[in-house]
């Protein structure tokens, strides 16, 4: 009798133990934020692993709009997940950015300064879109900081035809709604329509006076193991650019989606979160 009622007290307690993990595991991280030259950075950080990421959204991109699925399913135990409204983006204003041709290079300054405010000395990056293109740039200007460097949808200068692209859909009232929602959401329509067209006013600013380059004369400098992940659907950025950063980043890895688009981090989330996990944690 003492021994049946014992073994059913082990297995309540052990049932309340999963049952607490399970709502820690499932909790909302705490928003949190932290002043980096003069604007107040809104982050989470979630992780007790000694491997630490950086999560670089992409354009107007936030925490929640863009990392969600890798806040809830990179391994906690293997590693710290720091993801942040980059500044000017979500909850990192004031002051609104402004799409100068230098605002990559002033991103990956303040990512820098961003996790050196955080005491994180070392990292690897995490990059969709225009969070791999401030990444690139990272990686070659603070190589001391970079462990790996992941990257996907990014590209290191421009064609005429992805400008033309992004001319087309400057109007966010030709986006879907699926696509649309979350950033107004975030901003709400008015300031949304109003930020994503000076945004692609200055990818086409940048376009004309850069003749398309971005960070090309940068790849060079990326001496970090890199991951190049691609969807070859993807609409907005041309495979051209795939075989570009893997001959210019030495020692570069690719992986292709062959049904992916932009956004393959949140379309194919568990599969994408076990192949960074594992480029990650190789040698």
């Amino acid at each position: 009798m003492l021994i049946t009622l014992r073994n059913a007290i082990l297995r309540t307690t052990n049932c309340i133990k999963m049952l607490h993990a399970k709502c820690m595991s499932t909790a909302v991280p705490k928003e949190e934020k932290v002043k980096v030259s003069g604007c107040n950075i809104n982050y989470v950080k979630v992780g007790k692993g000694s491997h630490n990421l950086i999560c670089l959204p992409g354009a107007l991109g936030t925490i929640w709009t863009d990392y969600k699925p890798q806040i809830e399913g990179i391994d906690k135990n293997d590693f710290t997940l720091v993801a942040w409204d980059p500044p000017g983006y979500g909850k990192s204003r004031p002051p609104m950015k402004q799409f100068d041709v230098d605002f990559y290079e002033k991103d990956a300054d303040y990512a820098f300064n961003f996790m050196k405010a955080l005491n994180i000395p070392k990292y690897s990056i995490l990059g969709w879109s225009d969070g791999g293109i401030t990444g690139i740039i990272h990686a070659a200007k603070y190589p001391e900081t970079v462990q790996k460097l992941v990257i996907w949808g990014s590209n290191s200068f421009m064609l005429p035809h992805e400008l033309e692209m992004l001319k087309k859909i400057k109007d966010i009232k030709l986006w879907s709604k699926k696509m649309r929602q979350p950033m107004i959401d975030v901003y709400g329509e008015e300031l949304f329509a109003k930020y994503w067209s000076k945004w692609v006013e200055g990818m086409e600013n940048l376009f004309n006076k850069k003749d398309g380059n971005i960070c090309s004369e940068l790849l060079k400098d990326v001496k970090c193991p890199t991951l190049i992940l691609y969807g070859e659907k993807d609409p907005l950025v041309d495979r051209v650019h795939v075989s570009h950063l893997h001959t210019h980043i030495e020692g570069s890895r690719i992986h292709l989606y062959p049904d992916g688009k932009h956004n393959i981090h949140i379309s194919y989330a568990e599969d994408f979160n076990k192949k960074v996990q594992d480029f990650l944690q190789s040698p």
